[in-house]
């Protein structure tokens, strides 16, 4: 397991930087480190305390078998990092198709019942439909914050209303806090793991047929 270690009384919205120790720790802090490269996020971050100084990372997997493809298909037609798709994945359901949350949201996007509607989701729990929908739905979030990671990831978990009620910070509820490093963490590491490698020549020419735009409404 990977974690973050976190000041007890929460990151500052002026700065928050990364590195990774030598035993693959990954760190987060509000202190710029002193003798060690590190790394500035960007995107900003409320102050607020988080109810634990510690946000846990799982290992990425290597391995995702059947759901590959459908991740690839589905990136490349709404020009999604494939890494970040892999991450939201991860983080909300584990890769568990049947996954379903208290709120109700379902599979393995966990999309609520109200986007995968607008999302065109016939089958929430339905593999295609329910990576598609999430995909689709990153990609509305992508254009809202005009490309900003931090703040869809954030939208993702607290909604895009919430996103804007804290002027463009991540909103500071302890879920939230700890739901976007937590995606960024398995982000990075599904970017080294697919680092170099281009989409598969069968989901690039899926993405680019006819119906397979590449970006989604408002």
């Amino acid at each position: 397991m990977l974690c973050i270690a976190l000041p007890a009384t929460g990151l500052c919205a002026d700065g928050v930087y990364t590195y990774t120790e030598a035993d693959g720790t990954i760190v987060y802090t509000n202190v710029q480190p002193s003798g060690r490269k590190a790394r500035k996020l960007q995107g900003t971050f409320s102050a607020a305390p988080a109810k634990s100084a510690e946000v846990v990372i799982p290992r990425a997997k290597t391995d995702l078998g059947e759901f590959n493809r459908m991740i690839d298909v589905a990136a490349t037609r709404y020009r999604i990092p494939r890494a970040l798709v892999r991450a939201i994945m991860h983080a909300e359901s584990n890769f568990n198709p049947m996954a379903l949350s208290n709120k109700g949201a379902s599979g393995l996007m966990q999309l609520m019942p109200g986007t995968a509607q607008e999302m065109y989701v016939k089958d929430i729990f339905g593999v295609r439909d329910n990576i598609e929908g999430g995909t689709r739905y990153l990609r509305v979030l992508a254009n809202t914050f005009e490309g900003n990671m931090v703040k869809m990831i954030a939208a993702y978990n607290a909604g895009p209303e919430a996103v804007r009620k804290h002027g463009g910070k991540v909103p500071p509820y302890a879920e939230t806090q700890a739901y976007v490093k937590k995606v960024l963490g398995l982000y990075r590491q599904y970017k080294v793991q697919l680092q170099g490698e281009a989409p598969p020549e069968a989901a690039q020419a899926q993405a680019e047929a006819p119906g397979g735009a590449a970006a989604a409404g408002n």
